[in-house]
């Protein structure tokens, strides 16, 4: 029999196509989602089992401990991701909090494999080029608890001889992207023959299909690999190049207006991972 994969997060936009890289490999899944979600896995009938909470991150070591009874591997791909609020918010702490208490539940329930999701936000941007040997410098509430729950966990799992990997995800895109973010934002704007306002695009950024992201993820659930992975494309390009990879696709060059919004404070110029 093959062996039982829990997963958080599975409604998410990351959490969905690790879902459903497992399932296009006859992996028996067992998700923990948020109660009122559960009627998106209708027709999952491959699922093992779907456990409901109000809240994932407010539940006991106890709690976790029953729904990873039986588990072989964690998949942990939940965490608060709000658009335009999820950097500095508050819920960063109880996400935090709320992993080390499934943490606790996986060791006590003989979990032999956990896999975190992190995010390149932890490491020194300044450095541009980012191997997973990178030094890490979070700037944000965010990224501040990703790089907290990664040593906490890395540290805790070795002493529990328990398999521990953290992927750390690049820039990505892709089916069920929020509108607010670029690629949604530039074919709303050229698909309707709108202007799509943009800062000059000159920052260099590593973008990965969110598909892609999620198949890597799963693969990494279902291998040995220890320690952080980055989850990235290692290519390098512009915005603007991207951009205007885009706008080819309608035709529409000329409703990109490059240097129309300011530049961030605080964007760093060059971000593109190593595989």
């Amino acid at each position: 029999m093959t062996d039982l994969v829990l997963l958080t997060g599975a409604t998410g936009f990351v959490g969905r196509q690790v879902l459903r890289s497992l399932l296009a490999q006859n992996i028996p899944v067992r998700l923990v989602v948020r109660s009122g979600t559960e009627h998106q896995f209708d027709k999952c009938p491959e699922l093992e089992s779907v456990v409901t909470t109000d809240d994932l991150f407010a539940e006991s070591e106890n709690w976790w401990a029953k729904v990873c009874t039986g588990v072989h591997t964690v998949v942990h791909a939940a965490w608060f991701a709000k658009p335009g609020t999820y950097l500095w918010a508050d819920e960063n702490i109880d996400c935090l909090s709320g992993t080390l208490e499934l943490a606790k539940g996986a060791i006590c329930s003989k979990v032999s494999r956990f896999v975190g999701v992190g995010t390149c936000f932890e490491y020194d941007l300044a450095n541009g080029r980012l191997s997973v040997d990178a030094p890490l410098k979070p700037l944000t509430p965010y990224a501040a608890a990703k790089v907290a729950t990664f040593h906490m966990l890395a540290q805790w799992f070795a002493v529990k001889k328990i398999e521990f990997s953290w992927c750390r995800l690049f820039y990505l895109y892709g089916e069920g992207e929020d509108h607010q973010r670029l690629v949604p934002y530039l074919r709303h704007q050229l698909s309707s023959g709108q202007t799509a306002e943009l800062s000059k695009g000159t920052q260099v950024r590593d973008f990965l299909d969110v598909q892609v992201a999620g198949q890597a993820i799963a693969a990494v659930a279902l291998s040995s690999r220890v320690g952080a992975i980055n989850i990235c494309s290692g290519v390098a390009i512009t915005i603007r190049e991207l951009a205007e990879k885009i706008a080819d696709e309608y035709g529409r060059r000329d409703l990109l207006k490059f240097g129309a919004k300011p530049e961030r404070e605080m964007d760093p110029p060059i971000v593109v991972g190593i595989l």
